[in-house]
């Protein structure tokens, strides 16, 4: 690569060469190192192009070099605080001995006091995404992180919404995130699962690497009519949007609705630079999701493991009826021990479906080897067990053995450990008889439920009665 630099030693724009997965510098003309203070090459060898050319500890908000493709050129503008001049930017892939490299050619469009009122404004404005950048950092979840942007380009922008699109597997566009100004109605819970039709024209230009910059929506009218009928119900009549790229692939897009006139000129680059943190950040909150997704689910089945019936109890609103329903799946040591594991995991996951097909919208939970546990709130006590009944035949139409034991609440309020009752020693069975706890509940000085069991044994079905106390908690157990 060292040959090429040689033409570019005396051109008059600003050139250098950076790692694009390390950041490091590894070359700059003549008018870059003199511009930054430099005398040599040496002098700027492995430094950071973040640290040298922005005075940032971190790499730029703006970076784009996941968009970059060898032979291409990406230009865009910026004003560079450091240099004080406005830039045209053109940047471009070079691949080298296995490695990737950010060139950049810039080009001097002037000063800042060549650019006036106009400068002063995009200077406000980068310092404004610079302190969203700052401040979105500092948020616990990732969720929060992507919330703040939106808020700071929203007002910033005087916009009258800020939102984020994601494209899900099957090609349709979901508003993921939304910030409206005061006065201005919400829209996310209507633009959820649009078809691919509806933004398809978007999605063109973003394969080329446009974006989309609208000033009066009736100019849409004709050439994107199915886009158009979305927007002016919005009472949008100006827009832009810039795509979301991860790994060179649109990923989705996310835009202002009706920001300033004022600002209106460099709203898409100002855009374009969030962009690069925004889609950092998606990323990070998909993996804390896939985090907490193998954390809370039972790989075999994908019903939630103890941890998320745990979780699950504590979000419940012991104030609503909840019932219970508590499977152990039988002969499952017998077919593992004579046709191996893979026909046990193929039972369980034959007895989850089952459950699956009934309890759809309930939770649903793998607790143990053969325990699976169900919990049904907002749920009257003749629907719940219209719901056994269901399973029952379920089980019967495909041929598969469970012993199921079912419970429902008729408390005012029930704990944590006392809706985690069915469990080991509560629910069992002795070779032909079928334990049955019956359940009595009274109130303590402070409110706390005491609950107290009794053992039944009953032959094939019993169905427990009241015992004595103010309240009672039963368990019907189904052979």
């Amino acid at each position: 690569m060292s040959k090429i630099w040689e033409f570019f030693e005396n051109l008059g724009e600003y050139v250098y060469v950076a790692d694009a997965e390390t950041h490091e510098l590894i070359y700059m003309n003549k008018k870059t190192l003199k511009s930054y203070g430099f005398q040599s090459l040496e002098e700027i060898i492995r430094l950071k192009c973040y640290e040298i050319l922005q005075g940032n500890s971190l790499p730029c908000g703006m970076c784009n070099n996941e968009q970059l493709k060898p032979g291409f050129f990406k230009e865009w503008e910026y004003y560079n605080p450091l240099l004080r001049r406005e830039l045209h930017i053109k940047d471009t892939l070079v691949e080298e001995d296995g490695r990737k490299y950010r060139m950049e050619i810039a080009i001097d469009c002037g000063n800042l006091n060549e650019r006036g009122h106009k400068s002063e404004d995009y200077r406000n404005m980068e310092a404004a995404l610079n302190e969203a950048i700052r401040v979105a950092q500092r948020q616990e979840s990732m969720d929060q992180t992507l919330q703040v942007l939106l808020e700071f380009v929203g007002k910033n922008l005087e916009a009258g919404r800020a939102y984020i699109f994601e494209k899900d597997d099957h090609d349709h566009d979901h508003n993921t995130y939304e910030w409206v100004a005061k006065g201005v109605a919400p829209e996310k819970d209507t633009l959820q699962d649009l078809p691919p039709e509806i933004c398809a024209e978007w999605y063109r230009k973003f394969d080329e690497n446009q974006s989309i910059v609208t000033e009066n929506l009736e100019e849409m009218k004709d050439v994107d009519p199915q886009m158009y009928e979305v927007l002016v119900r919005q009472n949008i009549h100006s827009l832009v949007v810039v795509p979301l790229y991860d790994d060179g692939k649109v990923i989705g897009f996310y835009g202002v609705d009706n920001p300033s006139t004022r600002y209106f000129e460099f709203v898409s680059e100002m855009l374009q630079i969030m962009g690069h943190f925004i889609v950092s950040s998606l990323k990070q909150r998909n993996l804390v999701r896939e985090l907490e997704v193998m954390s809370y689910s039972d790989p075999l089945t994908t019903l939630g493991n103890r941890y998320a019936m745990e979780r699950y109890i504590e979000q419940v609103d012991h104030t609503e009826p909840i019932g219970v329903v508590y499977c152990d799946i039988t002969g499952l040591k017998r077919i593992n021990d004579s046709e191996g594991h893979s026909a046990g995991d193929r039972l369980i996951r034959r007895c989850c479906d089952c459950l699956k097909r009934v309890f759809e919208g309930n939770g649903m939970f793998r607790i143990g080897g053969d325990e699976l546990v169900v919990l049904c709130t907002g749920i009257s006590e003749k629907e719940f067990y219209q719901k056994v009944e269901e399973l029952k035949t379920e089980l019967a139409a495909h041929d598969v053995s469970m012993a199921v034991g079912a419970a429902v609440n008729t408390l005012e309020a029930v704990g944590k450990d006392h809706l985690l009752s069915p469990r080991d020693g509560c629910i069992r069975t002795r070779q032909n008889t079928i334990a049955v706890q019956g359940w009595t509940a009274e109130r303590s000085e402070n409110g706390n439920l005491q609950s107290y069991f009794e053992s039944l044994y009953v032959e094939n079905f019993y169905q427990a009665v009241p015992l004595t106390g103010t309240a009672f908690f039963y368990i019907i157990y189904i052979g």
